[in-house]
């Protein structure tokens, strides 16, 4: 777990304006080392720094000794997923299968099936599921799902969660493989990106900046967003692109983690919160 002394007074800081809107996303508790308020911060996109979901590194000890024992992404990949099917009993083991392709799975979701489903379409059950877990993990509110969710006392927030309660009811443990989702995710993203803390990812919107804090265009996010690498295909999604400098720690998942997911658009799933951006023509 980080230390405290990280959070330095000096480094992470919140305008009067800025409070107010990270009270109005956040949620007091999390089960993460950074507290929401900060994940959701400009300071925290300005300055990341490690964030990890409580104990994983003490519940899955044998995950972590696989990934690190493996000398490339084939066998980290191969390590991850046998992992996730023998632990969870997501599947029967089939060697005679494709090594990347689990054999016909349970009934119920699984995180590649919720990986599948929100690459469709992020406003349905399974968008739910992840926002869901997001909300439980980083303690990031849901401001957006296929209508504005204006706050946890409203009926709009609570017919958000009811579809996620269908969409986890009855579920192997979803939110603890969403955990290793991540973990993995973050172990790929430490490996590709050496020394980087941040990749400048793209979004297609069709509104302008909300906000101007600082004299900076700062935009709010939903707690989990979709942005891509390649700006053009940020056109698709909206005719205003903006370039959002946005910490390696935020991203969840992108779309060539696993072996035969979907791939094409270089999408990433990305926490939301304020970001500073810039606004590109092209």
């Amino acid at each position: 777990m980080t230390e405290l002394h990280l959070l330095k007074s000096n480094q992470y800081g919140y305008s009067a304006e800025e409070e107010e809107i990270l009270e109005q996303i956040s949620l007091p508790l999390n089960r993460c080392n950074v507290p929401s308020k900060l994940l959701a911060s400009l300071s925290y996109q300005q300055t990341p720094i490690l964030l990890q979901i409580d104990g994983l590194h003490l519940w899955y000890p044998t995950l972590h000794e696989l990934l690190q024992q493996a000398g490339n992404y084939e066998q980290r990949a191969k390590n991850f997923i046998n992992f996730m099917s023998q632990h969870f009993h997501l599947s029967c083991m089939d060697e005679s299968a494709n090594e990347y392709i689990d054999p016909p799975p349970r009934q119920k979701l699984n995180y590649r099936r919720l990986v599948l489903g929100w690459l469709f379409d992020s406003d349905n059950e399974q968008g739910a599921a992840w926002r869901s877990w997001v909300e439980s993990r980083f303690g990031l509110l849901t401001s957006f799902h296929k209508v504005s969710l204006h706050g946890p006392d409203t009926p709009e927030y609570l017919d958000f969660r009811k579809v996620c309660s269908r969409a986890t009811y009855n579920t192997n443990e979803l939110y603890a493989q969403l955990d290793l989702l991540y973990f993995f995710c973050q172990q790929e993203l430490g490996l590709r990106y050496q020394g980087a803390e941040c990749l400048t990812l793209y979004r297609g919107c069709c509104e302008q900046p909300e906000y101007i804090i600082n004299g900076e265009n700062v935009k709010l996010f939903n707690n989990l967003s979709s942005f891509t690498a390649d700006p053009e295909s940020a056109l698709r999604f909206g005719s205003k692109v903006f370039a959002v400098s946005v910490p390696l720690y935020k991203i969840v998942y992108f779309d060539s983690l696993l072996p035969c997911s979907l791939q094409g658009e270089q999408e990433f799933m990305v926490l939301g919160g304020l970001y500073r951006i810039d606004r590109r023509t092209l």
